[in-house]
């Protein structure tokens, strides 16, 4: 389990984890058990999930080839409250979580008093998301106890509602009950749990008292290899052998036998194959594509996202071009693919190099970007 660092409770963070997310599963192997394996849980404050903007544009990708994680568990932690507006006045749905109904996701309404409940919906909904692949939210109902922060007093605002509050036993005082009642365990073991938990706790505050916290301390894991901003990467050569960039350069303006390009992109790509034959006047879309084609022969994964990133807004780019009768794509990717595979080169190893690489998305209009 890693913890992505969240800048306050504005959800910005959540396509950072669905980001992270889909590179653990694209480079695990990206079988569908990988992307089984690969869970990410995005945490949501209730009045964050209904009124922030990012979490509608983070979801509505959800069902995208290229975004797709196979399913991110959304629990809201609902306090009935954010900061010190009542949801009557933050939102015009009855439900915190109604936002999951325009995506079909199954909601699951508990009760944060409940432990019992609050852990069969979390079983339920990975269930769920292992069977079908889709968005799971929980809605779990609780409450803030105290103010949203250290000075605040929220009786200025919710008095009857900190009245209630104040007089209601806290969840481990009502599961303790519970739990007595129901035979489960008694009042010794009870008070054997509780004081061994709080020692615990205590011991670990002493501790962190005298704890030098490390700047590595926020990284989920050592990265092997990864320099900080002080220290000197190892110089590598950049450069690409002409011969290679001509050759790519060429491959940039080809299309298979029998794809019918439309009439101006014919006129592009002759100029691109004259531009990389003789090596002078290389436009920025030709650049570009010498650039990609370059890192994707060394192995590297490309990816872009954006609206516009296969044509290119202004008509440059042109990295998938569409067959005029049928609408099929053709990428550089797979111009190059084709070409190394006719040369008898392994296509079991180039295929584990590049053949899941996103040089652009696979559909004609990629939304946001990761």
């Amino acid at each position: 389990m890693s913890l992505v660092a969240n800048p306050s409770h504005l959800e910005c963070v959540n396509p950072v984890v669905l980001g992270k997310a889909r590179a653990k599963q694209f480079y695990c192997g990206n079988t569908e058990e990988d992307v089984r394996n690969v869970v990410p849980i995005l945490l949501h404050g209730d009045a964050a999930f209904a009124g922030q903007g990012v979490v509608y544009e983070t979801m509505q990708l959800a069902g995208v080839d290229d975004f797709n994680v196979g399913g991110t568990i959304h629990v809201i932690v609902n306090n009935q409250i954010g900061f010190t507006t009542n949801p009557i006045n933050s939102r015009s749905t009855p439900y915190a979580s109604d936002l999951g109904k325009a995506f079909n996701c199954p909601i699951f309404h508990c009760n944060g008093d409940d432990p019992i409940a609050v852990s069969r919906a979390l079983e339920t909904a990975i269930e769920w998301r292992h069977e079908w692949g889709t968005d799971v939210v929980i809605d779990m109902i609780c409450y803030r106890k105290n103010g949203h922060n250290e000075l605040d007093q929220p009786m200025f605002t919710q008095p009857k509602l900190y009245k209630a509050i104040t007089r209601h036993k806290s969840t481990l005082e009502i599961y303790e009950n519970r739990l007595i009642e129901e035979g489960v365990m008694t009042k010794e073991e009870a008070k054997e749990i509780r004081d061994f938990t709080l020692q615990s706790y205590e011991s670990d505050l002493q501790a962190s008292k005298t704890y030098v916290p490390k700047p590595e301390d926020w990284l989920s894991s050592r990265w092997t290899g990864f320099k900080s901003p002080r220290q000197h990467s190892r110089i590598r050569p950049t450069g690409v052998d002409l011969d290679v960039l001509r050759f790519i350069g060429k491959k940039a303006g080809e299309v298979p036998e029998g794809f019918k390009l439309h009439r101006q992109m014919n006129k592009i790509f002759k100029a691109r194959q004259k531009m990389a034959e003789e090596g002078t006047e290389i436009d920025w879309g030709l650049a570009e594509a010498m650039a990609f084609g370059s890192l994707l022969l060394e192995g590297n994964h490309v990816r872009l996202t954006g609206q516009d990133v296969q044509r290119g807004t202004f008509s440059h780019r042109h990295a998938v071009v569409k067959d005029q009768d049928t609408e099929e794509g053709k990428s550089l990717k797979e111009v190059l693919v084709t070409f190394l595979k006719k040369l008898k080169h392994s296509h079991n190893t180039f295929r584990s190099r590049i053949h899941a690489s996103q040089l652009v998305g696979k559909n004609p209009e990629n939304v946001g970007t990761r």
